[in-house]
């Protein structure tokens, strides 16, 4: 049976959404947002050519799985999944909709990417060849690419419109916030972290590093915002096949960071389409990445 096709775009009602980000489309309905994550898929900072069939499904849903899962420890933005229910008539876009969108509360987000880390790969790694340490966070002399850290680290980051973001310390993200605001943020980060990294555990995967990100209330209430400890967000690692010492196999789009490679493309564009082989192969590691986390097929 062929594979639906990919959703790169979205127009509900025949409007189209106030802002796009790489992968979700967002809709302003005055006291609440709608986030749309579509099937488009980023590498070195550009949105592809192709899209990743059921890829923003798995986003959502895994996403709402680690909300329900973490309420107890930080209230999240969902409010309804529930495409018939949403309001402004979008429940006529249901077929559209369901199963890879959320209304949620509208807060003001901290304008810093909140990232934990356990094991030391992607640029925590080139930090630490050259300093010895990662975001200010100094680490023991001798570890190696993809080694697990003693205790996992809070590193946080800016976040950037375009490019990638900035990793910051945790003195430097205390001034852009506020001290008191970002200690609170470490504290529910390595919460989270601890939390989802068990969880991955027991399903035979290493949750290697992750991000965060938070909102505040009018009231001034935490509340954890955006997707959480999805494979766009997190370095999955199946644990049957970890080995320190380079990089690691995983459950992202490192398929197609790896057909990118080969063609080299200069990263510049134009932005090249991927051929079927890499589409299947993605698709596959983000449905198996939900499977073993959810212990569930996707509906």
């Amino acid at each position: 049976m062929p594979l639906a096709a990919p959703l790169l775009e979205t127009r509900l009602n025949g409007l189209a959404p106030q802002r796009h980000g790489k992968v979700r489309d967002i809709f302003d309905l005055g006291d609440t947002l709608l986030l749309v994550a579509t099937d488009r898929i980023s590498a070195f900072d550009y949105v592809l050519g192709s899209g990743i069939p059921d890829k923003g499904k798995v986003l959502t849903q895994l996403s709402a799985f680690w909300f329900a899962r973490t309420e107890s420890i930080v209230p999240n933005h969902l409010l309804s999944m529930d495409a018939r229910n949403y309001p402004d008539g979008l429940d006529r876009e249901a077929d559209i909709l369901g199963g890879r969108s959320m209304l949620v509360r509208k807060t003001r987000p901290v304008p810093v990417e909140c990232v934990a880390r356990g094991y030391l790969s992607g640029s925590g790694w080139k930090e630490y060849k050259t300093s010895g340490s990662v975001c200010g966070v100094p680490l023991p002399s001798g570890l190696r690419e993809s080694d697990r850290l003693p205790t996992p680290i809070f590193t946080p980051a800016t976040k950037e419109d375009s490019g990638h973001d900035i990793n910051i310390s945790e003195e430097e993200a205390g001034r852009l916030v506020g001290v008191d605001l970002i200690s609170r943020l470490r504290d529910l980060t390595l919460a989270l972290y601890e939390h989802g990294a068990a969880h991955a555990e027991s399903r035979g995967i290493i949750l290697a590093d992750t991000k965060f990100e938070f909102g505040l209330t009018a009231s001034g209430e935490i509340i954890l915002i955006d997707e959480v400890m999805t494979p766009d967000s997190s370095r999955y690692w199946p644990r049957d096949q970890y080995e320190p010492g380079g990089a690691q196999p995983s459950f992202d789009k490192q398929f197609v960071r790896d057909y990118l490679e080969e063609i080299r493309w200069n990263k510049q564009p134009p932005v090249p389409s991927l051929p079927d082989a890499v589409v299947l192969k993605t698709r596959e590691k983000y449905l198996e990445a939900y499977r073993r986390l959810t212990g569930h097929e996707l509906p």
